[in-house]
Order: structure tokens, then sequence, then C-alpha cells
């Protein structure tokens, strides 16, 4: 036990930040139903970007979440302030006594500072962090963590080392992910399985696309891999963001195909794709949030890793096989860079080869 464990009878609400994106929002969700589990008695908040609030919204633990919407800035320094001001006062009236900060985003100093929480914690800064390294952030927290020093650590443990330094240790059972599509979410994809002849655990959900395209395997490998599943008597259910690029590449794909696939691309909520990859009976797709999503609902995953990587991100919690280069010509992965120099091509990815893919997909498909 730590020596300056919190004292949770101290704690009546707690909040906690993860300002960043989709996955990693959902990859807070244990956290909050730790600090549940060891003080029920306690409210807990959430605070998150706007567009990621559908990946804690239901969460049985949750009390309210809080959102930032990242188009203030877009509105001019009054109405920004104004909204800034807004949501000052919606915290404060909460009057938090923990605050829980998971990123290093310089806000978390500073609303330390204005709620003035008697308990608050947040990752120490070691050497140049992207603003960890500051006095504002280093005066504070009244607890700090350290991050691993010469290895990586899953970050949904990097996550649940907050609540350690507290002195809250969570179980095994604990920190699997929390993600609830709801009724609404549920109904209508169940209405467009049943328009589409989709049966519950007899397809396999591909998400081909990432909003950073350096972290895709290429549209002819998937269309491939896709032809390779119709040939066994699988059958495919496609999906992807309604952005314009993500929709080129998953035309690019179908224009490969000898025969029509179903297509779900930019028509699902975040919900109804939670919802849709629950009834999957497999996941394939790379490193990203829908990923993450498919770990959430158990749903037996796939996953490709090129420069991000697997010991960091990989999927959490769910029966699952990794794809990543193990060829001695890619030991720089994984490198974290935007593709090889900077190219947005990652080649560690765009050369893994099908077969592996539809190795490792049928070795899951065995076990169910």
């Amino acid at each position: 036990m730590v020596p300056d464990a919190i004292d949770l009878k101290q704690v009546r609400r707690a909040l906690v930040v993860k300002l960043r994106h989709h996955g990693d929002v959902l990859l807070t969700s244990p956290v909050i139903q730790v600090l549940k589990n060891h003080a029920p008695h306690i409210d807990v908040d959430a605070l998150v970007y706007l567009d990621t609030r559908e990946m804690l919204s239901e969460h049985p633990a949750i009390s309210q979440v809080h959102c930032i919407d990242r188009e203030w800035k877009r509105q001019g320094i009054f109405r920004q302030g104004a909204a800034e001001l807004k949501l000052l006062s919606a915290l404060r009236a909460r009057h938090y006594d923990l605050l829980i900060h998971l990123t290093e985003h310089p806000r978390g100093a500073w609303l330390t500072r204005l709620l003035a929480p008697r308990y608050s914690v947040a990752q120490r800064a070691q050497g140049i962090n992207e603003g960890r390294d500051s006095y504002l952030w280093k005066t504070s927290f009244t607890h700090t963590f350290p991050s691993p020093r010469a290895t990586f650590r899953h970050t949904v443990e990097t996550n649940l080392d907050a609540l350690r330094r507290l002195g809250i240790y969570p179980t095994e059972p604990e920190k699997k992910l929390v993600l609830i599509p709801g009724e609404a979410a549920e109904k209508k994809v169940r209405a467009l399985m049943d328009l589409h002849g989709i049966e519950h655990k007899r397809f396999i959900h591909i998400h081909p696309t990432s909003r950073w395209f350096f972290k895709t395997w290429p549209s002819k490998n998937f269309a491939e891999l896709i032809l390779e599943l119709g040939r066994s008597g699988q059958r495919v259910v496609l999906t992807a963001a309604p952005a314009p690029d993500e929709r080129n590449m998953i035309a690019e794909i179908k224009s490969l195909l000898k025969a029509p696939v179903i297509d779900l691309t930019g028509s699902l909520s975040l919900k109804e794709l939670a919802a849709l990859t629950g009834h999957a009976r497999a996941f394939v797709g790379v490193d990203s949030a829908p990923m993450h999503m498919a770990a959430a609902m158990q749903t037996p995953t796939v996953a490709l890793f090129g420069p991000s990587g697997e010991a960091h991100w990989g999927p959490w919690g769910v029966v699952h096989r990794i794809v990543a280069s193990t060829e001695a010509r890619h030991s720089c992965r994984p490198c974290g860079n935007d593709g090889c120099g900077g190219s947005k091509v990652s080649e560690c990815l765009t050369q893994l080869p099908v077969a592996r893919v539809t190795a490792a997909l049928n070795e899951l498909l065995a076990m169910s």
C-alpha cells in the first residue's frame, strides 16, 4: 500500500479527464468502473471531447459526462470564452474531491487549480514530454505516477496506474472495457441485419480504415481477404466512417470484388457500430477505435499493426490475434511515425501478406 493513499471516505465526487480520441477514451472505461466498485458512494463524472462522448455515455458507473466541443475554437474568442466559462461553472457546481487526469493536456493542470479538489493525480513529468515538464504541471497535482522507462505498458494498465498511485488496486475481472450500445442502437442494427439477411454470429465484420491512413493495409489486400472468405462460405460486412477518404477506400475494395458485399459505410453511429460488431462472429481491422470497440464487445479480433505498438494499443480483454511484421528489415517498428520517413505509407504494414491475416482469422473461427 502506498504511504500516501487517499481516504476514499473523504471523496464524494470524482472527475476523470480524458481529452484524446475515441479509442483513448474507451480505454479509460475500466478506471471509472474500478473507482465505483471500490467506493460505491462516489459520484464519478467524466470530461471528454464532445465527439468522443458516445464512448462513455450509458457507462453504468458514470453520473455525468461533461464535454468540450472542439468547434469552440472556430466560433470566435467571445463565444469560446462564454462556452468555457459555462463549462467551468458546471464543473465547479459539482464540488469535486478527486480529479484524475489521464493525458498530458495542460488543461488538466489548470482545472486542478481552478476546481481545487482535495486529491488529484496525473502522470509524472519525465524529461520533456508535451507539457508535463512545466512548473505548472509539477505543482498542480497531489499525486503523480511514472510511466514505464524501458518497455511498453498497455494503455489500460497505464490508466489504472493512476488509481494504484492513490491506493486503489484493481482485480483482473475489473479491468475489462465497458461499452454499452443502448437499446436504440441495438434496435437499428437488428433491423439492418434483418434487411440484409444477416444472422447473429454468422458474419465477419471488417473495418479496413483508420482516421490515420498510415495505419491501414492496402485495399487490394483487404479485397483478396474478402474473396478468400467468400470462397470459404463466410459472409462479410464492411464498415467505415463517412469521411471522403474512407469512403474512397471502401469503394476501391469493392471494385476489386467479384460479388456484392454488405456495405454499411457511413450509415452507423458509434453506438450502432458497437452493436453491429457485438453480433459479429469475428472482427478484422487495423489499430483504430473500432478495433477497441470490438474488444469491448467481446468479439474475437484480428488486428493488423504497423507503426503503432500492439503492446501499448492491442485489443484488450478479448480473444485475439495480432498480425505484425517480424522481419529484420522492419526491426524499427513500432516507430510511431506517420509512415516510413513521414511518407504516410508504413511498409511494415503494407507488406503484411494476406495469408497471415487469413490464417489468424481461421484460428479464431476454429475456436468459435
